[in-house]
């Protein structure tokens, strides 16, 4: 009887142990819901650790992100910041005004031009640009000699760390009226030309600017997902008698598509958002009737102008429009059997 008594003591004590959802409070009854998931002390309890290590990052978002959220009211007032030397008194204190900002914005020709020229450059950053990470990261992918691979990835993600000045300057020195390509032209008889001040070009530069500068940091995110494809796969594709091109569209390319989905929702998420610095440093150049975008659009009004509760209002209207992007974009891939931002 004793005999049969001690195991089941020592089994019962390693389960409870093994498992957490054993646990017993004082009444005797493990404290799960009827669905079988652990209460919320207990989870607390087990991911306290994780918990108090993100916690940090989470009070920055908070503070940097979510509280400034609140200025958004502006937006709906004749914000004075000099009423008061206290910002959040300047907020009581100004007059409030319904939505007549959001009537002076629709009806502002220079604002739905900002839009356009927004929507051009992102419809061209999104053929153009995003595909072009995913051919690199399947060129680097194949090549056989680490060696190669890792100098490759190296030069690739080097202009990732250049400023925008950096950039600019560069294809300035290239492309401008005194840069190396026009130099060349004039010294054997040709015309020279500066790409750098042509509006109709602008947007294809700008797009140019953007691959050789960001085109790395894609690479690396797509190389980081081929490198949790198992070669089991490869192997089993290659003894099946695929060649190297079938085994990237059928071995490859499927474990591509849910980063593929997932950055692709996100760049939606920013249609709205092409490059404020780079197109600022740029816009006089060529003039705000190409370079003039949604962000400079509203810091030339916001910051320039001193027009604050105008630029709130466009930046309100900029936001709700890039979380209904991003719910839409999330939804067909969703459709298309990927996961997203966020499960179902």
């Amino acid at each position: 009887m004793s005999n049969s008594t001690v195991p089941r003591s020592r089994a019962e004590a390693t389960t409870t142990e093994a498992d957490p959802r054993a646990e017993t409070p004082a009444g005797g009854r493990p404290e799960e819901k009827p669905s079988g998931r652990l209460s919320l002390r207990l989870r607390f309890r087990r991911d306290r650790t994780l918990i108090l290590m993100t916690l940090p990052a989470v009070l920055l978002v908070l503070v940097f992100n979510y509280v400034p959220i609140l200025g958004n009211v502006v937006a709906f007032q004749e914000y004075d910041p000099y009423v008061s030397e206290n910002g959040f008194v300047a907020m009581l204190e100004s007059p409030c005004v319904g939505i007549e900002q959001f009537e002076r914005i629709f009806a502002d020709s220079a604002f739905w031009d900002a839009v356009q020229n927004t929507l051009v450059l992102f419809s061209l950053q999104l053929v153009l640009f995003f595909p072009i990470p995913i051919v690199l990261a399947l060129l680097i992918n194949s090549v056989i000699r680490p060696r190669i691979r890792a100098v490759s990835q190296a030069i690739l993600y080097l202009p990732h760390f250049f400023s925008w000045v950096l950039v600019i300057t560069v294809f300035q020195q290239i492309f401008g009226g005194a840069g190396i390509i026009a130099q060349t032209l004039r010294r054997h008889g040709y015309e020279g030309f500066d790409l750098m001040t042509d509006p109709g070009i602008f947007k294809f530069l700008v797009t140019a600017e953007g691959v050789w500068k960001d085109a790395g940091w894609g690479v690396i995110v797509f190389l980081a997902a081929l490198a949790s494809v198992s070669p089991d796969l490869y192997e089993a594709a290659a003894m099946d008698g695929a060649g190297r091109w079938r085994r990237m569209w059928h071995v490859t390319l499927p474990a591509l598509r849910p980063v593929i989905a997932l950055l692709l929702v996100l760049r939606v998420g920013d249609a709205l958002t092409v490059g404020f610095e780079q197109i600022l440093l740029q816009r006089d150049a060529v003039g705000p009737g190409a370079a003039e975008v949604l962000d400079t659009y509203v810091w030339w009004n916001g910051v320039r102008n001193q027009d604050f509760s105008y630029a709130a209002a466009a930046g309100l209207i900029k936001g709700l429009v890039s979380v209904a992007l991003v719910l839409a974009a999330n939804k067909v891939a969703h459709f298309m059997g990927e996961q997203g931002v966020y499960k179902k």
